[in-house]
C-alpha cells in the first residue's frame, strides 16, 4: 500500500510540473518582482528535486500547506470541508446502488431469460450506456423545471439530495446487477445448491443464505473501487448541482494550477482507493472460509 501510494505521489508530482507554465502567469497584475517573491515562498524556486522531497515530508505529516490560489486557506482546511459532504453524497449514492443492484442482479438470474431478466438487463444497459451528467441534465430538466417538485442545485436539506444521488446511483447499479446476474447464474448450477434443493431448504435459504454470499466475490471486488471513487466525490455531478464537495475544489484548481490543492486532493483520494482495495482482499477471507492468509512455507 504505500509503496503504491509513494508511485503515485511520484508520478503526479512529476508530471504535474513537467506542464509548461506557471500557477501565477495568469495574473495580470502580477509584476516580476512580486512573482518572484511569490514563487519563492512557494519554494517554487527551489530545484524540482528539492521540491519533491519537501513535498514527501509533507505528505509524510499529512500537512499539504497552504492553496496558492487561496492563500488564506490550507489544503487541509478545505479537505476538511469538502470531503464530509462528498462523502454524505457517497454513502447514500453507493447504499443505493448496491441495494438496487443486488436485487436486480438476483431477480434476473432467477427468472433467467424471462421478462424480468429483460427488463432488469434492459435497465441496466440504460444505466451503463448513459452519462451520469446527461442523466443529471435530463433529471433536471423533468424534476425540477418541468415539474418543480425538487431543488435543482445546492446542499440544504434531504431533498437536495435525491436528484444528485440518483444521477450518481444509476452506473454503479448497473454494474452491480450485471455482475450479480452472471455470478448468480454460474453459482445457481453449482453441485451445492442442488443437495441444497434436495434437502427441501426454502428458496428464500438456498438464493440468499447459500448462492448469494459465493456470487457476491466478482461484486465485492468491483464494489471497492466503485465506493472509493463516488466516497471522495464526483466532480462532474458535484458541479452540476453545486454541491461544496472536493469536486469543487478539485475542478477549480486544475483550472488555476494551484499546485498544492492537486497533489492534496490526489494523494486523499489515492489513500482511500487503497484502503478500499486493503477491505476488499479482507472480505474475500469474510465471505469465502476457503481463502485465508498464509505464511511463506505453508501449503
Amino acid at each position: 500500500m504505500l509503496a503504491t501510494l509513494w508511485v503515485i505521489i511520484t508520478l503526479t508530482f512529476f508530471l504535474m510540473h513537467s506542464i509548461p507554465g506557471s500557477p501565477f502567469n495568469e495574473e495580470r497584475a502580477t509584476s516580476e518582482a512580486v512573482q518572484k517573491n511569490l514563487e519563492e515562498y512557494y519554494h517554487l524556486d527551489e530545484p524540482l528535486f528539492i521540491q519533491y522531497v519537501m513535498y514527501l515530508k509533507s505528505v509524510v505529516t499529512f500537512d499539504f500547506g497552504p492553496s496558492i490560489k487561496k492563500s488564506s486557506q490550507s489544503v487541509n482546511e478545505m479537505l476538511g470541508r469538502g470531503f464530509p459532504v462528498s462523502f454524505e453524497l457517497g454513502m447514500a449514492t453507493l447504499v443505493l446502488a448496491v441495494v438496487s443492484g443486488l436485487l436486480l442482479g438476483v431477480a434476473a438470474a432467477l427468472r433467467h431469460n424471462g421478462l424480468i431478466d429483460y427488463i432488469a438487463m434492459t435497465v441496466a444497459v440504460i444505466g451503463i450506456s448513459v452519462p451520469n451528467f446527461v442523466l443529471a441534465t435530463f433529471l433536471i430538466q423533468q424534476m425540477s423545471v418541468n415539474l418543480g417538485i425538487l431543488p435543482v442545485a445546492t446542499w440544504a436539506s434531504p431533498r437536495h439530495m435525491i436528484l444528485p444521488v440518483a444521477a450518481l446511483a444509476t452506473g454503479p447499479m448497473a454494474i452491480i446487477a450485471r455482475l450479480t446476474r452472471s455470478s448468480m447464474l454460474e453459482v445457481l448450477t453449482q453441485d451445492y445448491i442442488r443437495t441444497a434443493k434436495a434437502k427441501g431448504l426454502s428458496p428464500f435459504k438456498i438464493v440468499f443464505k447459500h448462492a448469494l454470499k459465493n456470487a457476491l466475490l466478482p461484486v465485492v471486488t468491483i464494489v471497492g473501487s466503485l465506493a472509493a471513487a463516488i466516497l471522495t466525490g464526483t466532480f462532474v455531478i458535484e458541479k452540476i448541482f453545486a454541491i461544496p464537495g472536493m469536486g469543487k475544489y478539485f475542478v477549480e484548481s486544475i483550472n488555476q494550477r494551484d499546485y498544492p490543492v492537486i497533489m492534496g486532493t490526489t494523494v486523499f483520494y489515492s489513500l482511500v482507493l487503497i484502503i478500499m482495495l486493503f477491505l476488499v482482499d479482507i472480505a474475500y477471507g469474510l465471505l469465502d472460509p476457503r481463502i485465508k492468509l498464509h505464511q511463506k512455507g505453508e501449503r
